[in-house]
């Protein structure tokens, strides 16, 4: 039986890949924050599943204190660490920069060097993002497109990213970097504007919100979802030699067509409902982030499964059904 370390594992990622590598047979070791309660995040029902009980083990440690990190991969000396823990908000990396870029870099930091001293034959992958590209001149962006990010959060995952190769090729590690576009599901923090729309369409079919106010309605982004996301990040650590990948659907989709298919599924027209307020548009906003996944492909033999539309469609069933149970 192999074991894995998951960083995050209660957080949209973390449960889903949780769930893939138990249904492979895996013992999983997951982290989280010292203090948080995991029986209610999006692992409770593999917690308290008889049959998965004595697979999952989790850890609460800080990923960026250097002693607890080393100690954890020298006592479950893991076949693969998936790095997924950190702020993945762009908006609010511009609110709390210095967190958002001490956590991405030290946590990396701290689990390769960990890695490196503890358990060197150990396969590492790091959540990377497009957003490390920042306002890229070509569309769509792969492997070869040059790093310039425009945001605290795109500056942390940068670095990270060079942190990841540099590991790679001087000390030898099988360690990946998954340049992870946006990925959405019903899991997804309340922050990100799909999860945002989809429980505003939902409350105000129900009759209990009357508006929605957005940003930049034309914004637009390549979004896929966050099952065929963390099956990439697995085929990473499976293949002969570690690489760095970009895993994206292809397709852009704008704020509008979320809209479209949130409300339409609803039976709605969501312009009756839509407020725009242009204190809710990001400064510096990246443009033309759309991702080549073509390497990803060829090499792991991965595509996206899951269309846009149904994973709007299933996003938005999931918020009427948590209200259903809310509300009775």
């Amino acid at each position: 039986m192999r074991s894995a370390i998951v960083t995050g594992i209660t957080g949209q990622d973390g449960s889903y890949l949780a769930e893939l590598l138990l249904e492979k047979n895996y013992h999983v070791h997951g982290t989280l924050r010292p203090g948080a309660d995991a029986t209610k995040s999006w692992i409770a029902h593999l917690l308290s599943n008889p049959a998965l009980q004595r697979r999952i083990v989790l850890h609460q440690i800080r990923l960026t204190d250097s002693k607890p990190v080393k100690d954890l991969i020298a006592d479950v000396a893991p076949d693969e660490i998936y790095h997924l823990a950190g702020q993945s908000h762009v908006g609010l990396s511009y609110e709390i920069p210095e967190e958002t870029c001490e956590f991405a870099v030290l946590s990396a930091l701290r689990l390769l060097e960990s890695l490196r001293s503890q358990c060197p034959h150990a396969r590492f992958f790091s959540a990377s993002s497009a957003a490390i590209f920042g306002r890229p001149t070509v569309a769509p962006q792969d492997e070869q497109t040059p790093i310039a990010p425009v945001n605290p959060y795109g500056c942390a995952k940068a670095f990270a990213t060079h942190l990841v190769r540099a590991y790679r090729e001087s000390y030898g590690l099988f360690a990946c970097s998954g340049i992870l576009y946006n990925h959405e599901s019903p899991r997804r923090g309340p922050d990100f504007v799909t999860r945002k729309i989809c429980r505003a369409a939902a409350a105000i079919k129900a009759g209990l919100q009357h508006e929605l106010l957005l940003g930049d309605l034309e914004a637009k982004r390549d979004w896929g979802h966050a099952r065929d996301f963390v099956n990439a990040m697995w085929l990473m650590l499976q293949q002969a030699n570690p690489d760095d990948y970009v895993v994206a659907t292809g397709v852009s989709h704008s704020v509008i067509d979320v809209l479209d298919a949130t409300f339409g599924s609803l039976g709605l027209q969501w312009r009756t409902y839509v407020r725009q307020d242009p204190a809710l548009v990001r400064p510096r906003e990246p443009v033309a982030l759309l991702g080549n996944s073509h390497k990803a492909l060829v090499n792991l033999g991965w595509k996206p499964t899951v269309t846009f539309e149904e994973m709007i469609r299933e996003m938005t069933f999931a918020e009427v059904e948590r209200l259903r149970e809310t509300c009775g």
